[in-house]
């Protein structure tokens, strides 16, 4: 069994190395990991799906009247990036890839209520669902015949705004609610035994106009053939690099610190490798970048965002690695943590990689999201009184 392991290692690094050019064909890399059938490996996924439109003009607002105006503006926005489209382009990459496991973050659900009560002091919240993006997200995975079950999740933040929609804006009855629900998701592939499913908030958060934005992490416990993984995503505040690094010391030292089983973090972790200070800490406290252990050669800088903000760009321009997959093994020496070969590249950062949005008739193709994924083999060793399992 370890020759035949060995020589299929030998024989994928043999190909990624030599018959690769410039740009290895992900296709190649696609066919290894579909057909490895190895039970001692693992390939996982990490994607922001993007909510759709620009929230950060929202969050940033200087003037609490123009936040209404702000609202409509991102509204009309995220309709524009229609989800169920994108859907389509990110269940192309699913299929594609086969993950066993995949992260998922800003899994929305949007709702409204017309008119609002918002500015008349009232409590009732908007229910009227205009996109929940995982029931979309999910459909569209079953209409392909793929198998993926949500395997845990956990709920961020819920904030509702008022929402111009005319003609008169001193008329409080001009006004919608706008709900947005905040979850990040970890889908698990047929086949995937989930064991056990933590889900929790952070305890530090930053807040807009006295609104919790809280921030989360879902980790299950998954076997994946022969082995068991501790898999966990996240999505790390961005507008607080203080509250960012609260929340990553949370996760390491509260509820990861006395796992023995190989731990995977996944997320878009809003900390740009290989210089932020989030990341840095995730390197002291034992955590390995798998893309720097990458066994693809020339290996790329492997960067994730952004795309523009109506996903309609015509040129990649990344700037940023924020999208990440972090790995624990507890095996190593003198310092240096080993966590076996990666096979690892991006996804959504090519042109083909759009979807056709034909109500567009001007830029009709669509970015599945702001950001890319990250897609990874993974054959992580464990500690010797795992063997065999």
């Amino acid at each position: 069994m370890k020759k035949r392991i060995i020589i299929f290692l030998l024989v994928c690094t043999a190909l990624v190395i030599t018959i690769w050019g410039d740009k290895p064909p992900k296709d190649e890399l696609r066919k290894i990991l579909q057909n490895s059938k190895d039970p001692n490996s693992i390939v996982v996924m990490t994607r922001n799906i993007y909510v759709g439109g620009y929230v950060d003009r929202i969050l940033h607002a200087t003037d609490p009247a123009e936040i209404p105006f702000l609202v409509t503006e991102t509204f009309q926005e995220v309709l524009s990036t229609n989800f169920y489209y994108r859907a389509e382009a990110l269940v192309d990459e699913i299929m594609r890839e086969q993950p066993h496991l995949i992260g998922l973050q800003e899994i929305s659900l949007i709702r409204r209520q017309t008119p609002g009560d918002y500015l008349l002091g009232g409590s009732v919240p908007a229910t009227e669902v205009v996109f929940d993006y995982l029931q979309i997200l999910s459909d569209a995975i079953a209409m392909r015949g793929l198998e993926y079950d949500v395997a845990g999740i956990i709920k961020n933040f819920d904030v509702e705004m008022p929402m111009f929609v005319g003609p008169d804006p001193y008329n409080p009855l001009c006004y919608d609610d706008a709900r947005l629900t905040d979850f990040d998701v970890v889908l698990a592939r047929e086949g995937v035994e989930i064991l056990d499913v933590l889900a929790e908030n952070y305890e530090d958060y930053i807040s807009f106009v006295s609104l919790p934005i809280k921030r989360g992490f879902v980790a299950v416990d998954a076997k994946v053939g022969h082995k068991t993984y501790k898999f966990v995503n996240t999505h790390l505040e961005p507008d607080d690099i203080d509250v960012q690094m609260d929340q990553a010391m949370e996760l390491m030292t509260e509820y990861l610190n006395d796992i023995t089983l190989p731990i995977i973090v996944v997320g878009d972790l809003n900390t740009e490798a290989p210089t932020g200070e989030t990341y840095q800490m995730f390197l002291t406290n034992g955590y390995v970048d798998a893309w720097t252990r990458n066994l693809i050669r020339p290996r790329t800088p492997g960067l994730t965002n952004p795309h523009d903000w109506d996903l309609r760009n015509t040129e990649v321009n990344f700037e940023k690695r924020i999208d990440l997959i972090m790995v624990k093994s507890h095996v190593g020496m003198k310092g240096i943590h080993n966590i076996g070969p990666v096979f690892a590249y991006v996804v959504g950062d090519e042109l083909e990689d759009r979807y056709y949005f034909e109500y567009d008739s001007l830029h009709p193709w669509l970015w599945p999201s702001d950001h890319a994924g990250v897609v990874a083999l993974l054959r992580i060793p464990i500690l010797g009184h795992h063997k065999g399992r």
